[in-house]
C-alpha cells in the first residue's frame, strides 16, 4: 500500500505524561485533562482515557465528513449526530487493539439516504481513512 501525501493545512500538537495514568495537554492549552484507565481495566476511572478521546475525535470528525458529503449532494442534515463507541482489548498477539462502532442518526431522511450518506462520509473522513484495513470500523445510520 502507498502512502499518500497531503498538503498538510494544520498539525495538532499533544503532549501526554506518565501515560495512560496521568495527563494530556496540547501546546495551544485548549485541552488539559486528567487521564486514568477505566475501571473495567483496572483503573479508578477518575480521568478520561484515551479511548473516550478518540471517541470524541472520530464522531466530531466523520460528523464533518457527513455535512461535507450532504452538501455535495444537496441533502439537509440538520440536526443529525455521530456517535463513536470505542472498544478496547487483548489482540491475539497478546498486545491491544481497538475496534469502532459509527453511528449516525439523520432525522430528514429516509433510511437508504442515511445509509448512503455515511458509507460515502466513511470514505472521506480522515479517521476513517487513517484507521481502514487497520481496525475493525463499522457505520450504521439510523
Amino acid at each position: 500500500m502507498t502512502i499518500q501525501k497531503i498538503d498538510v493545512k494544520y498539525t495538532a500538537v499533544a503532549t501526554a505524561e506518565n501515560g495512560r495514568d496521568g495527563r494530556v495537554s496540547t501546546d495551544d492549552g485548549r485541552l488539559d485533562v486528567v487521564v486514568n484507565p477505566p475501571k473495567e481495566m483496572g483503573g479508578s476511572g477518575a480521568g478520561t482515557n484515551p479511548e473516550q478521546l478518540f471517541a470524541a475525535g472520530y464522531s466530531a470528525c466523520f460528523q464533518g465528513a457527513l455535512g461535507v458529503v450532504a452538501r455535495k449532494e444537496n441533502v439537509d442534515i440538520s440536526g443529525s449526530t455521530v456517535t463513536a463507541e470505542v472498544g478496547i482489548g487483548q489482540n491475539e498477539a497478546g498486545g491491544f487493539g481497538l475496534e469502532v462502532s459509527l453511528k449516525a442518526t439523520i432525522p430528514n431522511v429516509d433510511a437508504a439516504t442515511a445509509q448512503s450518506l455515511v458509507e460515502k462520509a466513511h470514505q472521506v473522513c480522515p479517521y476513517s481513512n487513517a484507521t481502514r484495513g487497520n481496525i475493525k470500523v463499522e457505520v450504521s445510520a439510523a
